[in-house]
């Protein structure tokens, strides 16, 4: 008798466990917070996942680190992980960086997999290479959210910003400002990225459209400042004189390389760093006329897509693609104390809150993280 009772208790374990080890269904059922998750299009499909007993164990899988933006997406992330209505919720949070290495960010996933966490989050290096490890993680009945340079699938939760939308309103500024086209250095972000692929082509769909003769120098700046601001002094030596500018982050290097060259000040498209904004404020009357906006990493980066995670965890009904609106300002209207903080960092992206999540950071808060592996 003891023996079919253990029997019966491990089967009922295994189709305990069985029930929980499921993809998430795609389901009619009413948008949980459509305010916060709002869907990307009328017709993104809605996912539940099976509700999980927290508290969970709630990963965070980044590739590249190199520049400020990461930097303050990860100390972004433990910040809100501290924060005591979420830390209540949490089991425990792990941070791993990985590099440009996509085997490397994959393989974390899979070990993050194999370890039993209940979710993971994940700026991906790839968007096309995750196919493998999505059906690995919908197979275990591990919520998987892509934010940022999400993921060509519609079998995981993607929260982005229009990434392309963004390259399209940087170039209209450009036009806007460059009635008879010109020439434009275009300083991209890491080659590979979803991110970087959907700005670019997003300024070249309006570039093309706009019926102006255009020449387009890209060069690849990686979203970092020294970097950024060593491949424009570059190609400033080699042509001169540029009437535009266009930069996916890295944008006060960008603006340091002109200063140093002594290039004459040009329209600009760019990011949402506090220097770069600090630095269309001062210049604007000299010729540096601003269109800055982007995705502040609360925003995008983890806060909102830990949020999406732990939702989906709870079995609340979610959008497969969940919309982020963009941070913006632009000349003249930028304002020292809201559009940008003239005694903070200028290694400091502003754009941190978003309160139709009920989700806001200080400078203080964010910056007194670190963004070591933990």
């Amino acid at each position: 008798m003891l023996f079919r009772t253990r029997i019966a208790a491990a089967i009922a374990l295994a189709a305990s466990s069985l029930a929980l080890a499921a993809p998430p269904k795609v389901v009619s059922a009413p948008n949980s917070d459509p305010q916060c998750f709002a869907p990307w299009t009328s017709s993104t499909k809605l996912f539940q996942y099976p509700a999980k007993k927290g508290p969970y164990r709630v990963a965070l899988a980044n590739g590249y680190i190199a520049n400020t933006w990461r930097i303050q997406m990860i100390k972004t992330a433990k910040a809100y992980a501290a924060q005591p209505e979420v830390a209540a919720k949490l089991k425990e949070f792990k941070v791993v960086s990985t590099g440009e290495d996509v085997a490397a960010q994959i393989a974390a996933i899979n070990n993050f997999i194999d370890s039993g966490y209940d979710a993971i989050v994940v700026n991906a290096q790839n968007p096309a290479a995750f196919k493998p490890v999505i059906k690995r993680a919908n197979d275990a009945g591990v919520v998987l959210v892509a934010f940022d340079n999400i993921l060509d699938t519609e079998e995981a939760i993607n929260v982005n910003v229009d990434q392309k939308g963004l390259g399209m309103y940087w170039a209209d500024w450009l036009v806007k400002h460059l009635p008879n086209g010109g020439k434009v250095l275009e300083v991209r972000g890491v080659s590979g990225t979803s991110v970087d692929r959907d700005r670019h082509d997003g300024i070249h769909e309006v570039f093309k459209k706009s019926g102006k003769k255009w020449e387009v120098v890209e060069v690849l700046g990686k979203w970092d400042d020294p970097t950024a601001q060593k491949v424009t002094a570059d190609a400033i030596a080699v042509h001169k004189k540029f009437d535009g500018i266009t930069a996916q982050g890295g944008d006060t290097g960008v603006v340091q390389a002109m200063m140093d060259a002594k290039h004459p000040f040009v329209p600009f498209g760019g990011e949402t760093e506090n220097g770069f904004r600090k630095f269309c404020a001062k210049y604007s009357g000299q010729g540096l006329k601003c269109a800055s906006a982007g995705t502040g990493p609360a925003q995008v980066a983890v806060a909102v897509a830990i949020k999406v995670a732990l939702s989906a965890l709870e079995g609340k009904v979610l959008p497969q693609s969940i919309k982020l609106p963009l941070a913006k300002a632009e000349d003249p209207n930028m304002k020292d104390g809201a559009d940008f903080y003239d005694k903070q960092s200028d290694n400091f992206f502003v754009g941190n809150s978003f309160p139709t999540c009920g989700i806001n950071f200080s400078a203080q808060e964010i910056m007194g993280q670190t963004e070591a592996n933990k």
